[in-house]
């Protein structure tokens, strides 16, 4: 893993260690197990029926994992950017079919491992089990407090907490897939723009 991944290859590397503590034997361990990737602009990863076999670490670029809905409206569940995760998380744990859909929104350089590797790390490597429960604790927290918000905040309260705790969404996404992201339509969208 030489010339441009070099940089990625230590972002990774950097991330894990902020997670857990391992040995540099480990760490090299871990990551002889992640494989580069690189994905065009709306390049689909998984799509709807796929069972999830990868979790993608974002290097460069950005991951949106999203689902179609009863009306065939897209809803998004999530945003990966730099330094992040992502994966169809149920699929990946359960094994079923995927009802989510894995794309780069923009030009994306990444790793992923598979579910295999993912889960032998687990056996091998005593640290990454805190790692996975660090994982999980972190999706359960999001998608709680998202599910929270849409049950009891306004669509300009929606806006303005994305604004305070996510703004890269904001600044970097077109206003279709912010829209997507706080269950509006981008008339809304527009509207509270110009108000807030």
């Amino acid at each position: 893993m030489r010339g441009k991944y070099d940089s990625m290859h230590e972002q990774l590397a950097n991330y894990i260690k902020e997670q857990i503590k391992v040995s540099e034997e480990e760490l090299t361990t871990i990551l002889s197990y992640f494989t580069p990737l690189k994905a065009k602009k709306n390049e689909l990863l998984l799509t709807q029926g796929q069972t999830s076999q990868r979790s993608y670490f974002v290097g460069k670029g950005c991951l949106r994992i999203y689902f179609i809905t009863e009306d065939g409206q897209d809803a998004t569940r999530y945003f990966a950017f730099e330094n992040m995760f992502a994966t169809a998380l149920m699929s990946f744990i359960t094994a079923e079919p995927s009802e989510e859909f894995i794309q780069a929104v923009e030009a994306t350089e990444m790793f992923y491992i598979s579910h295999r590797d993912f889960y032998h790390l687990l056996d091998i490597i005593p640290q990454w089990e805190k790692f996975y429960r660090s994982y999980l604790e972190g999706a359960y927290v999001n998608n709680t407090r998202r599910l929270m918000s849409f049950i009891t905040l306004e669509a300009v309260e929606r806006y303005r907490q994305l604004l305070d705790q996510n703004p890269v969404i904001v600044k970097r996404l077109p206003n279709k897939m912010v829209a997507s992201y706080l269950n509006i339509s981008q008339e809304t969208l527009s509207r509270l723009k110009s108000r807030v």
